[in-house]
């Protein structure tokens, strides 16, 4: 559930935090207090379009933070699989909102937009206008009746779709061997030029390192002779000044007086070492002097070899593991094409195997999404019926379409009749905006035990609406929180009494800027918000009490 929000400097909001709780959360301000800006505020967290204009006058950012409470082990391998640590059941997510940029994270880890909407899709359910307008969209109407067909339909999906994708890569790679003799002549050839060439290089894993290597040592033997002649010369024992004949005059000198003390003896030790670590690399230095002549022969070799490693590089691979394994890959498709007519009947026969899988896991979606249309459309019409739509018919057409694909052979359509007279017919072309919003209302109170998502968020699903219309929605709202967390904002006081928690928006201003806060109200708070949302222009007594009839009224829809 959503257990708090956090906003800083947006809009109208200087810096406000809301604490939410299990159940009903009902909002409630004036007309133009901000109440839009809660709704937008969890839009921006979830990666809705920013705009520097939402930053707060004279401020440099916006700061949002979301904090839910989550036992859910989906999102949990979810979080991990994007290497976001997770902290027991907490999931945070903030956003901050710059002039020409933000930055989203969740559990501190910074996301991309699309991360964001794979976790956010687990933890929330915002229904506004547009969510309410996707009931217009035929996609809608299949997903919700296969969420209503709970685990058993659920299962043939993921079957189907399992299915399905071996079915369309069998179906690729047999349109990809599928060639005519002549292309399949050229293919060949090129393929055979291609592996040749690797074959005929003869390659060794590691083998251009070492060659790199011995060419660059070539390359600068000059250089590295002039200098090691030099070096020969410094640390031998021929020249006056040199390193070995110094240090053997000092070592002569060392001996003679080491015998005087301990410490000179040491000093005669350590010379010593010195002496025999000198003449070491002296020796050292004077055989690779020696070994050093290079054959003009091996050079010319050795670059040509180093150059058709190079151009197989560039044409086949980044280093020479990457070419062998490109030749092996040429390999197999020269076998494939060898064994050409073979190939193509097997992956005929796979193809068409997959095929008629597809088509019989599809055949049995279809049955068993018959089965719950009937059952959806009989349970809907009763809530509805509840929700003020006492004529209604409802219908929920399946058309076959001629080649399954994913999802099934179906077609959903969901169609509606809500007053008598009136002929059935698809729910775009006559639901009005408050009709859609009751239609979804009904449709989540149905799939509240099959929809896992936590916090459901519903603005202006009482538009249009009032008097015994506004109870029974407030009854479904009701229903609905008991199995989960749903937060409302409504002008409506039969829905406000209904709350388990009671929030006021409210905009103040300091003389200077006008400020939208939130705070959550007691029962004082709640009775005289509640007078107010039944219009009375003073809160007298009489109004207070009204209120509290309407409360207790609320309340005793739970009994």
């Amino acid at each position: 559930m959503l257990h708090s929000l956090h906003v800083e400097n947006l809009a109208l909001i200087d810096e406000t935090e809301v604490v939410f709780t299990p159940g009903l959360n009902i909002l409630t301000g004036e007309t133009g207090a901000g109440k839009s800006l809660l709704v937008g505020s969890v839009n921006l967290a979830l990666g809705a379009k920013s705009d520097s204009d939402l930053i707060r006058t004279g401020e440099s950012s916006a700061f949002i933070e979301l904090n839910f409470e989550s036992k859910d082990s989906e999102l949990n391998l979810l979080l991990e699989s994007m290497d976001i640590p997770t902290d027991g059941d907490f999931i945070n997510i903030s956003r901050r909102i710059m002039p020409g940029r933000s930055v989203i994270k969740i559990n501190g880890e910074t996301v991309n937009a699309k991360q964001l909407k794979a976790v956010s899709e687990l933890l929330l359910d915002l229904h506004g206008q547009h969510e309410h307008q996707s009931l217009l969209n035929k996609k809608k109407h299949l997903e919700i009746l296969d969420l209503y067909g709970g685990e058993k339909l659920r299962n043939k999906l993921d079957e189907l779709k399992s299915l399905y994708k071996e079915y369309t890569e069998l179906r690729k790679e047999l349109e990809e061997c599928s060639m005519d003799e002549d292309e399949r002549k050229r293919t060949l050839e090129l393929y055979d030029f291609e592996y040749n060439e690797i074959l005929k290089a003869n390659l060794k894993p590691g083998e251009d390192e070492e060659l790199e290597k011995d060419y660059r040592k070539m390359s600068n033997a000059k250089k590295i002779g002039d200098a090691l002649t030099g070096i020969c010369a410094l640390s031998g024992s021929d020249e006056e000044g040199s390193a070995g004949l110094s240090l053997g005059r000092a070592l002569k000198e060392i001996r003679s007086i080491s015998d005087l003390d301990e410490d000179l003896a040491k000093m005669e030790q350590s010379l010593t070492e010195v002496e025999g670590l000198l003449h070491d690399f002296h020796r050292e230095a004077e055989g690779y002097l020696d070994g050093l002549e290079v054959d003009g022969a091996t050079f010319y070799a050795t670059e040509e070899r180093l150059n058709l490693i190079n151009r197989l590089k560039d044409k086949y691979g980044k280093d020479i593991d990457g070419i062998i394994s490109y030749a092996d890959e040429l390999k197999s498709k020269i076998d494939d094409i060898d064994n050409y007519e073979a190939r193509i009947s097997e992956l005929t026969i796979k193809t068409d195997k997959y095929k008629k899988f597809v088509y019989e896991k599809a055949e049995e979606l279809s049955d068993i999404r018959g089965e719950n249309a009937v059952k959806l459309e009989e349970t809907l019409v009763s809530v509805l019926k509840e929700l003020s739509f006492p004529d209604v018919r409802f219908k929920i057409d399946i058309k076959k379409k001629d080649e399954p694909d994913s999802l099934g052979f179906d077609d959903v359509e969901f169609l509606i009749s809500a007053n008598v007279g009136e002929a059935i017919r698809p729910l775009k072309d006559v639901a009005s905006g408050g009709e859609l919003s009751r239609i979804m209302l009904g449709i989540k109170t149905l799939l509240a035990d099959k929809d896992s998502i936590d916090t459901l968020i519903f603005d202006e699903i009482d538009a249009g609406i009032s008097g015994k219309t506004a109870w029974q929605v407030a009854g479904k709202l009701g229903e609905l929180s008991k199995a989960h967390q749903v937060i409302c904002i409504t002008h409506l006081p039969q829905i406000a009494a209904r709350a388990d928690s009671h929030y006021l928006i409210k905009k103040d201003n300091d003389g200077v800027r006008t400020i939208t806060d939130i705070t959550k109200l007691d029962y004082d708070g709640s009775v005289s918000e509640v007078a107010r949302l039944l219009g009375s222009e003073e809160i007298t007594e009489s109004a207070l009490n009204n209120a509290k009839e309407l409360l207790l009224k609320a309340k005793e829809m739970d009994r």
